[in-house]
């Protein structure tokens, strides 16, 4: 045998036993922390979580199940683990990481997606954060909007993306559909937890959050529009504004953004730049059904309970499907005194979201 060949043969044997050992994933937590110590400091880094990251209790539980070599019976294995083997069950706050998703059984549509995320990856898929674009939720206290994303789970299965969610009692019709990087998916995740505390009217909590999530990713305008609302509520009404064109010269139409700065604005006494910030709001959102919610609100908070109702029959017409609009309508037949129109779509409204906390609190109100 010449040298050459013994060469060529002992070559040959590495690589089959390189090909042979064990596959290990990528860290997708380690350079998620890599992630955050370049944009935060390492020190700071440290202490913020990894949403998707699983503990020890989790790995030990997953090595339970049977290896399997198709992508799509390891995505039905991922969903039978979390909903058949956990019996999750929804609860809409806190947003939760994967380990106390797992832990309680129970969570909101981004928790189950950071259970899922760390589940699949674990068990050697690729799945991704995916955040539905046309579902845009808005949640308005004191006429100010707070911003919320929706995420689902995404994974390309034959260079087709598949998504999956978690949203009980509610019609899924959505068609547009954008991955995100996990960076941008931490960040939705505190910016979750802040706008929680935001709609709790915890200022403290919400600032920290928020302030974590525009640490994490500094173009997020979400968090960006949220921050400028807790420095509003906390008298700021200023640096809100310095906040909102900031996130503006991100995403120069953001109508969430151009309404808090109409409400800044207001606080100011420059009714003028209010009511042109409003207009411009106004003439780019007549399909969006949040948006005459909205409007809807202040209506009713200047005593038109004429001019709300035709505000929600127009989000009615845009979307019949959400139950946000029939609360929105209970809300309003409440204020023009029709107990039937108003327990009737209540009713509608508990039929798509049973756990809605404002719809309970209206059952209780009509003895529903």
């Amino acid at each position: 045998m010449t040298r050459f060949t013994l060469r060529t043969l002992c070559l040959s044997a590495l690589l089959a036993a390189a090909g042979c050992s064990e596959y290990k994933a990528f860290d997708t937590v380690g350079y998620l922390r890599q992630q955050y110590a370049r944009e935060m400091g390492a020190q700071e880094a440290a202490r913020v979580a990894v949403p998707f990251e699983l503990n020890d209790e989790i790995r030990g539980s997953l090595k339970t199940l049977p290896p399997l070599s198709s992508e799509l019976r390891r995505i039905n294995q991922v969903n039978q683990f979390i909903f058949d083997g956990l019996k999750l069950q929804y609860s809409l706050t806190p947003t939760k990481d994967a380990a106390e998703t797992y832990r309680t059984r129970s969570g909101n549509c981004l928790s189950f997606v950071n259970l899922f995320v760390g589940v699949a990856r674990e068990v050697g898929l690729n799945p991704s954060y995916v955040e539905v674009t046309d579902l845009q939720k808005w949640n308005h206290r004191e006429g100010m909007v707070v911003s919320q994303g929706h995420i689902v789970a995404g994974m390309y299965l034959d260079g087709e993306l598949h998504t999956y969610d978690f949203l009980p009692d509610r019609h899924k019709a959505y068609r547009e559909f954008k991955p995100i990087d996990d960076v941008t998916a931490a960040a939705h995740y505190y910016n979750n937890l802040g706008a929680e505390a935001l709609l709790a009217g915890d200022l403290v909590h919400a600032r920290e959050m928020i302030t974590t999530a525009t640490r994490i990713a500094p173009r997020f305008d979400k968090a960006i529009n949220n921050l400028g609302v807790v420095q509003a509520r906390g008298g700021e009404p200023e640096k809100a504004l310095e906040t909102y064109r900031r996130g503006l010269a991100i995403s120069p139409d953001d109508s969430t953004l151009l309404i808090n700065m109409a409400r800044a604005f207001q606080q100011l006494g420059r009714t003028g730049d209010a009511d042109q910030a409003l207009a411009k709001v106004e003439a780019e959102n007549t399909g969006n059904p949040f948006f005459f919610i909205y409007e809807a609100d202040v209506a009713l908070g200047r005593g038109d309970a004429n001019k709300a109702l035709d505000y929600m029959v127009r989000a009615l017409r845009l979307d019949d499907e959400l139950p946000e609009v029939h609360l929105g309508l209970v809300k309003v037949y409440l204020a023009l005194g029709d107990l039937g129109k108003a327990r009737h779509y209540l009713a509608r409204s508990l039929k798509l979201d049973a756990t809605s906390k404002d719809a309970l609190r209206y059952a209780r109100l009509l003895g529903q």
